[in-house]
């Protein structure tokens, strides 16, 4: 029996995962050759190892009671708790109350969140596939990403903030909602901005979300991170400068660069050639989850491995355009390089219910289909 559900795993798509690993892992070894280092490499062995387990057994779990309006509500509210939680009890780190610290580990329920709106907005869209066009579909799923998005920012955590809304905007534009609408909509978000930026906010206001926008501003203080991230990459040049001679992240001049900056000391070790390979490794890996989507069994399942793409791409696209002078900084994980347990559980727990997914997606019967569709 295990034998059978291990053909069920799609390997290719694990096989583009490793070498994204291996870059994180190597890349954090090269950190321990600094005096006075943290050993990422070694938790981080454990935390993959940890994932990867995870990822397996979810693959063999029967996950279509994911379908079912209560379990969805449930996760969906148990989330929204833990944030809420999180912003009355949670440890501080860098300003925010992101984790909740037992000593021995922490954990960052805002990954865990990410995956559930992804389960409800798939089964969201997938129950009004008939009448999606209507504008009002637009409102009622912003309502579904607002609760979140109000509590991550509570804390604040303006990272995840982007990705809540990437989410969102990803699985409307998937979802077969009108563009018009949707246009209308996003057009009204920027009047209102506008029109809080000429009469409502006040000149510190103004400056905070200057320097969020464009850190590169003032380098000295809001943009020292990706001033120094900027340097790495681009002393990168081709070639690199070799496993454990990247001098911005071994001289401490790179910050969190086993994290938020990871691809940035990558490149500055690895070079072009190096950056180029992982991206491409990147662009396969959201091939092959877009590629699974489309088998799924109902629309339920193609919107989840639609919105899983999502997911990472909004992490990938974030945090490298981030470590290259082009986003505002944030606490935003690269997806299987950047050392942590609580995104990587969550990456792998996504992938494992795509794999589950996988399972019964050849055998639909048409009957499904048709309550699917009409919403039964």
């Amino acid at each position: 029996m295990a034998e059978k559900a291990l053909k069920r795993i799609d390997w290719l798509l694990v096989a583009f995962i490793i070498p994204i690993i291996a870059g994180g892992l190597v890349t954090m070894k090269s950190f321990a050759l600094a005096e006075n280092a943290t050993d990422f490499f070694s938790k981080q062995i454990i935390w993959v190892l940890i994932s990867l387990a995870v990822f397996f057994i979810f693959s063999f779990i029967d996950f279509r009671f994911l379908k079912r309006t209560d379990v969805l509500v449930f996760l969906f509210l148990s989330m929204c708790a833990a944030l809420l939680v999180l912003v009355i009890l949670g440890s501080i780190f860098n300003e925010n109350k992101s984790w909740f610290n037992f000593g021995f580990f922490s954990f960052q329920p805002v990954d865990f969140m990410k995956l559930a709106l992804v389960l409800v907005l798939a089964k969201y869209f997938s129950r009004r596939h008939v009448e999606i066009r209507d504008i009002k579909h637009i409102f009622i799923s912003g309502l579904y990403a607002l609760l979140p998005l109000v509590l991550v920012l509570l804390q604040p955590d303006f990272g995840s903030a982007m990705i809540v809304l990437f989410i969102w905007l990803g699985m409307v534009l998937v979802s077969g909602i009108s563009k018009l609408h949707l246009l209308l909509v996003i057009s009204a978000g920027i009047v209102i901005f506008i029109s809080l930026w000429l009469f409502v906010f006040a000149p510190y206001q103004k400056a905070r979300i200057y320097n969020f926008i464009n850190p590169l501003a003032d380098i000295h203080k809001t943009g020292y991170n990706v001033f120094q991230s900027t340097i790495a990459v681009g002393s990168g040049q081709v070639l690199g400068k070799g496993l454990g001679f990247g001098t911005q992240s071994r001289l401490k001049f790179l910050p969190v660069a086993e994290s938020d900056f990871i691809f940035a000391a990558f490149a500055e070790e690895w070079g072009f050639i190096g950056s180029f390979l992982i991206l491409v490794f990147y662009g396969l890996l959201i091939w092959r989850i877009l590629y699974l989507a489309t088998l799924g069994a109902s629309n339920f399942e193609i919107l989840f491995g639609m919105g899983i793409a999502i997911f990472f791409m909004g992490h990938i696209i974030i945090n490298i355009g981030m470590n290259l002078g082009l986003m505002p900084v944030t606490g935003i994980p690269l997806p299987f390089m950047s050392y942590g347990g609580s995104h990587l559980l969550t990456e792998f727990a996504g992938l494992g219910i795509l794999m589950s997914m996988r399972r019964y997606g050849r055998s639909a019967h048409r009957d499904d289909m048709q309550n699917e569709f009409l919403g039964a």
